[in-house]
């Protein structure tokens, strides 16, 4: 079977040439599908602002950023910070050239979107992507119209020009970013709450491309890599199918049904971008390591096709901010050349931090998505709802007609099966997968203060 490591490696024969007939087309509206003349196109959909923007400074200019960086004023970053760089430097959140201006900041907060200067056109940018300063650190900065970021050892990783410092309400924009001001919010509160009282927006050079020396940097494949890869492929569509927690069969279903209505559609070569976001979780989602291992069982088993997946981790942070936060997620697989989104149920939410309830209504996300602006070129794919179905001991697309026959694993129960070290249904996760799960929990080891686990390396 495959690894991972080789999943970037297969080129399927070249596909023919393309049906002109009429075809499905899934943006109709709100969630739904309709029938109807819908244009296949070869190539791979252009991504915001017609051109990726690539913030790297070029390797011959390197050491004189270097050297210039020590003579400016510093700014320290965090690790969601670095993460934030990570992702302008690539052309992720394409065409934003650098952490946001006042204006930019103001049309995420209150339009989700931004208005191109030079053609007035409309992208969609639906999270704020900013950078926090105390008063400190403003002082310091005084009249220079450059900053110097630098990482907790104080090295040099990008410097930001033409800077603009605006004041930063962090009500309004945790309110506006998760529609409520509760405590517990996980990314305000690491970010955010305990954040300074001002934003610093400009445009970025990042001196040297972003590693983090985990052993996974080979899986994080810029937008640029990975147009180049689904080209290679000779893919002639790419639906992306975002996931921050382990992989199980109703997954894998959800992701071959897909190929399978692609193909239907007059598609020759679809291919799945399966997608773990990389960046900034909440402390009970299974971290990146173990997820990524997980994902290579699942592949190693056979549960998803090595020839049309390619893996790659999403270097974004994550917020849970429900409607707000999967536009974002949405946008950016255009930039990495996704033309079909896989949108699924409450997608990007959390369970309220003060109230027994979903923060959000669990269809509002893929209704949002269908009506966002600057999203009009992606089309939206629901989730089908897939349980386990114990007629056949296996996971299955939910049929109403006969709901005793069917099992709903919910994230909470899977965790305690696996915590527990019991075994699922035969059929619900592969077993090479599930095995991962169950030595992730079994890793955890307790705290000084014995409440807060802490998962051993893997």
């Amino acid at each position: 079977m495959a690894t991972m490591a080789s999943l970037f490696l297969k080129t399927p024969t070249p596909s023919p040439s393309l049906p002109k007939s009429p075809l499905v087309h899934f943006r109709a509206g709100p969630g739904r599908l309709t029938t109807g003349p819908a244009r296949i196109r070869c190539g791979l959909i252009e991504p915001d602002g017609g051109k990726l923007v690539d913030l790297v400074v070029e390797a011959p200019q390197r050491d004189l950023r270097k050297r210039q960086a020590t003579s400016l004023p510093q700014i320290k970053l965090s690790k969601i910070d670095i993460q934030w760089v990570h992702v302008l430097s690539e052309g992720w959140a394409s065409p934003l050239k650098g952490f946001m201006r006042e204006s930019e900041f103001l049309q995420t907060l209150h339009f989700n979107s931004l208005r191109l200067v030079d053609d007035g056109s409309i992208v969609n940018m639906s999270v704020p992507i900013v950078l926090a300063i105390d008063d400190l650190c403003k002082n310091n900065i005084g009249d220079s119209t450059s900053v110097a970021l630098v990482d907790d050892k104080d090295k040099p990783i990008a410097i930001l020009n033409d800077i603009e410092i605006y004041k930063h309400n962090k009500e309004e924009r945790i309110a506006r970013t998760w529609g409520t001001t509760a405590p517990g919010l996980p990314y305000a509160e690491e970010a955010i709450t305990h954040a300074g009282n001002w934003l610093i927006g400009g445009d970025l050079e990042v001196i040297e491309p972003i590693k983090y020396h985990d052993g996974l940097d080979r899986f994080r494949l810029s937008p640029a890599e990975l147009r180049d890869e689904f080209t290679r492929r000779n893919a002639d569509a790419v639906f992306a199918f975002q996931l921050r927690n382990p992989v199980h069969n109703g997954h894998a279903l959800l992701m071959t049904d897909t190929r399978r209505r692609l193909l239907e559609m007059g598609y020759k070569n679809p291919v799945l971008l399966l997608h773990p976001l990389g960046g900034h979780t909440k402390a009970d989602d299974v971290p990146l390591q173990w997820r990524m291992k997980q994902h290579e069982m699942v592949l190693e088993d056979g549960v998803l096709d090595p020839e049309t997946t390619v893996v790659s981790i999403f270097p974004s942070p994550m917020h849970y901010a429900g409607p707000t936060e999967v536009q974002w997620h949405a946008k950016a697989r255009i930039n990495a050349g996704a033309n079909f989104y896989i949108v699924g149920r409450d997608p990007a939410g959390m369970g309220h931090p003060l109230e027994k309830r979903d923060l959000y209504d669990a269809d509002h996300g893929k209704k949002v998505l269908s009506m966002a602006p600057g999203l009009e070129r992606l089309n939206i794919l629901p989730f089908k709802v897939a349980a386990y179905d114990k007629t056949q001991n296996k996971m299955a697309f939910f049929d109403p007609s006969r709901p005793q026959d069917f099992l709903f694993i919910s994230g909470t129960k899977m965790r305690t099966l696996a915590k527990n070290k019991e075994s699922p249904p035969d059929g619900f996760m592969c077993p090479g997968g599930w095995k991962v799960l169950v030595d992730y929990y079994d890793s955890l080891t307790p705290a000084e203060n014995g409440r807060v686990p802490e998962p051993v390396v893997v």
